[in-house]
């Protein structure tokens, strides 16, 4: 394409162009609200200027260290101040930064920093033991400090060569951040849960990451000065990027080590929190809560709740207790959350039951997200809009990864026919919002019909005495799998298998009912999300 009168001697150069990224956003926040409050732990208060100088102060002790450009330095902590840090303190001395899942075992673990080649471990003391054993096999072990949160009592050693608080003590408040050398440059590094095989390496750049950051902004309806509760793992895609969010408004940041309903109700209440994020496990945490754990609820609080569609009971239930629930869906692949259920003011004059059912949905893209389709995954083609036929959920734009570390193979099949592939499968309606059906390695396929385990699954909450269900398929002889629901009840409610399997009589097509309950504590992963394939394993001896 020949060039137009508007690229005549008219080029990028440091004046019209600077790479984006979310380290301006922490830089803007202390040089506007220097003593504004920025994070509460605890007893600790710091400010903006404090959080920005100790994060120039780590970035300065990194780069003294040897640490630069490309680098990996790893992490293991809870949702501590230093965790937040870290996210501007090591791509701030242009290094890449890999947070690690605390509920992890050895393996997995050393799999991730000899994959990720960590040249620096930080390690919160909680998980000193585990990292022990895992550091313990690895021939090449990084520089490892240790991490001691104040409000952390539990067991736990140091194994490291230097002491956190030490460490940055010898940086500089005064550091001149390394720009990315391009906004494509590496800033994370983050990797699936590897339930087949090993996990794979989520690789975020500078660009992506400010871009998500800043939609957050949006989509939450973040006003001036937001007070975010972390109940959602920072580890976890980042924290879907909102260390970087909470910035851009200068808000608060109020930490949590673990996730107790008493402890949640107490920081709402005294801190005023106005946003959380978490799976819809914390949602469960809050509303099967004691009387004496609540605490009236400052104001309607912001919920924003990811992983599988939320019930439309448990929905109801969270509006009653003073939580607005916002449902949002996205991989480890798209930084998280790219897609939300943009609500319309319509639909507030619509019965509860079917306003419950439109939130349900996963919904539109992001503002920052460019492309979000149902597809065929053979024609490339877009699946007609009639809220029925299933394709596979594909994105394209901006806030999709650069691919996965070392793994050509893996990037080019995501990325096949110029759009990223979830693997999740799902419908559009005819208003474009897109609804999940299955994952593709979920979908149960019973005498050719196939079912979505999401519909049994939102058929069982329906009950009132089943606090969890999933929905996994069973082999089976005659129809070659058949669905079998593994279900955790009330405290205090009881039912059978009998009257479960016809309470889904009552309310869907016969062949999609269970043909198995099961009657178990059903495991799941760190951040809440149910482990489908342990219970398909669990399915196949029955």
């Amino acid at each position: 394409m020949s060039p137009t009168i508007y690229d005549r001697d008219l080029d990028r150069n440091r004046a019209n162009h600077q790479p984006l990224t979310p380290l301006t956003l922490l830089e803007r926040a202390a040089a506007v609200f220097p003593d504004r409050l920025a994070i509460v732990h605890g007893p600790l208060r710091r400010t903006y200027a404090e959080f920005y100088a100790r994060s120039r102060k780590l970035a300065s002790a990194l780069a003294r260290r040897g640490v630069g450009h490309g680098d990996t330095v790893a992490v293991i902590a809870a949702n501590t101040p230093a965790m937040l840090e870290c996210h501007y303190g090591v791509p701030m001395c242009g290094a890449v930064l890999n947070t690690l899942n605390t509920r992890l075992d050895p393996p997995a673990l050393a799999f991730m920093l000899q994959h990720g080649e960590a040249k620096v471990l930080i390690v919160d003391r909680e998980f000193s033991g585990l990292m022990a054993q895992v550091l313990h096999a690895m021939p090449t072990r990084p520089y490892v400090i240790d991490y001691d949160d104040p409000e952390y009592a539990g067991p736990g050693e140091r194994i490291g060569q230097a002491e956190y608080e030490d460490f940055i003590a010898g940086g500089d408040a005064a550091y001149q951040r390394a720009a990315p050398r391009d906004e494509w440059d590496a800033i994370a590094l983050n990797y699936t849960s590897g339930t087949t095989g090993d996990p794979k390496g989520v690789v975020y750049h500078h660009r992506g990451a400010n871009l998500l950051a800043v939609g957050n902004v949006v989509t939450a309806d973040m006003g001036r000065h937001p007070v975010y509760l972390w109940t959602l793992p920072m580890f976890h895609c980042n924290g879907w990027c909102f260390p970087w969010s909470i910035s851009v408004k200068a808000g608060v940041h109020v930490c949590l080590r673990q996730v107790r309903a008493s402890t949640m109700y107490d920081l709402i209440a005294e801190q005023g929190v106005t946003h959380l994020c978490g799976a819809p496990i914390v949602m469960q945490i809050l509303l099967n809560a004691t009387e004496a754990e609540r605490r009236p609820l400052p104001h309607l609080v912001r919920f924003f709740t990811a992983a599988a569609p939320p019930p439309a009971a448990v929905l109801a239930a969270m509006r009653e207790a003073g939580f607005e629930v916002t449902h949002l869906y996205g991989l480890t692949e798209t930084y998280g959350p790219a897609v939300v259920n943009d609500w319309q003011e319509e639909w507030n004059a619509l019965p509860g039951d079917e306003q419950a059912a439109l939130k349900s949905r996963q919904g539109v893209r992001y503002h920052a997200l460019e492309g979000l389709d149902v597809m065929d995954p053979d024609t490339m083609h877009p699946v007609p809009a009639d809220g029925e036929t299933m394709g596979e959920v594909m994105f394209r734009g901006n806030v999709v990864m650069k691919g996965y570390l070392k793994n050509p193979t893996s990037t080019a099949a995501a990325f096949a026919g110029g759009w990223f592939h979830s693997g999740d499968l799902g419908v559009k309606h005819p208003d474009g919002y897109v609804q999940l059906r299955d994952r593709s390695k979920d979908i149960i396929i019973s005498g050719g019909e196939n079912i979505s385990s999401i519909e049994v699954e939102d058929a069982l909450f329906q009950h009132p005495a089943v606090a969890l269900a999933a929905v996994v398929a069973r082999p089976d002889e005659k129809w070659g799998e058949t669905p079998c629901a593994f279900v955790e009840l009330r405290p205090g409610a009881s039912a059978t298998a009998e009257e479960l399997i016809a309470w889904c009589q009552g309310r869907l097509a016969r062949y999609k009912c269970p043909r198995t309950v099961v009657f178990a504590e059903i495991p799941k992963t760190s951040t809440g999300k149910v482990q489908k394939y342990a219970l398909r394993e669990r399915a196949k001896g029955l």
